[in-house]
């Protein structure tokens, strides 16, 4: 049996168990924690499972975890009741990146928990401070925002709104540390620090694109052999899925100015159907 870190929640909830959700939850699992997955349907629910449990064995081939297969999986349940949060200390929503549903399944979580237990969103760009007026107790909630892949990658950004508790923003720190990877606190502001710092290179290396200055391909190059950037801003674009980056630019040039316009080149891909890596095709081919 293994032994969770004493500054993680000894049972943990996500809401949603899409790429970003299986991720969280298996970071959780893989340092001891007792994880709840809740999905909207059986079939969903089935399908996060499968996910969780196929990057759990993953993590086990790569020689990432000694954690033994069977037993982490016994710490895993995946259900689609929202009732089941009820004993959990921290649940993390992580739904699509849409207002509405983000505010209606932070409030479906909140109802159902205990007074002390901490709520995060998983959010890259959505304001901290606004999903928190939509909540009764607004203290125990902040942003936690992963990266993809989530085990694998080593920075969550915590995003602290102006009601979150030093109790809840130590916790987080804590529950970071204990994943093993490194937090970097911010105070609630448009994009945080990480969505709108890439956000900011990758729309320029777009309107290079359209511009014809350069192929993506060589934009990419400038980056990762000048920078060091691990990948480049059009190809984490097609990761991160072209209609994503394209709703985080638009909240940011409402709120933040036409800085953050999207250009012409991304509309129209996402209007063909050009995702990205999840449709095949973005800026590069991935068929």
């Amino acid at each position: 049996m293994s032994h969770p870190n004493p500054n993680l929640p000894a049972t943990v909830g996500v809401l949603g168990g899409g790429r970003m959700g299986a991720g969280i939850a298996h970071a959780f699992l893989l340092n001891g924690a007792n994880v709840l997955v809740v999905e909207r349907d059986d079939e969903s629910a089935e399908a996060a499972r499968e996910r969780v449990e196929s990057a759990a064995a993953k993590s086990i081939e790569r020689g990432a975890t000694d954690v033994n297969l069977d037993e982490m999986v016994s710490r895993l349940a995946v259900t689609v009741d929202y009732d089941d949060f009820a004993d959990r200390k921290l649940v993390v929503e992580a739904v699509p990146e849409d207002w509405d549903l983000k505010v209606t399944a932070l409030r479906g979580i909140e109802a159902r928990l205990a007074e002390d237990a901490f709520l995060a969103s998983n959010t890259s760009s959505l304001s901290v401070n606004g999903l928190a007026r939509e909540l009764k107790r607004p203290q125990n909630f902040l942003g936690l925002h992963f990266f993809n892949p989530v085990p694998a990658s080593t920075l969550i950004e915590v995003v602290l709104g102006e009601q979150t508790s030093p109790a809840a923003a130590a916790a987080a720190k804590g529950w970071v540390e204990a994943l093993g990877k490194t937090a970097v606190v911010v105070n609630d502001a448009p994009g945080f620090a990480s969505s709108r710092l890439g956000v900011a290179i990758a729309l320029e290396a777009m309107r290079m694109v359209e511009e014809g200055v350069a192929s993506a391909e060589d934009i990419d190059a400038a980056m990762v052999l000048g920078y060091k950037h691990p990948t480049g801003p059009l190809r984490t674009t097609d990761i991160v899925g072209l209609d994503v980056r394209l709703g985080i630019a638009e909240y940011l040039q409402s709120t933040l100015g036409e800085r953050f316009a999207p250009p012409q080149i991304l509309r129209d891909k996402v209007a063909r159907g050009e995702l990205g890596r999840k449709s095949g095709k973005g800026f590069f081919d991935w068929s």
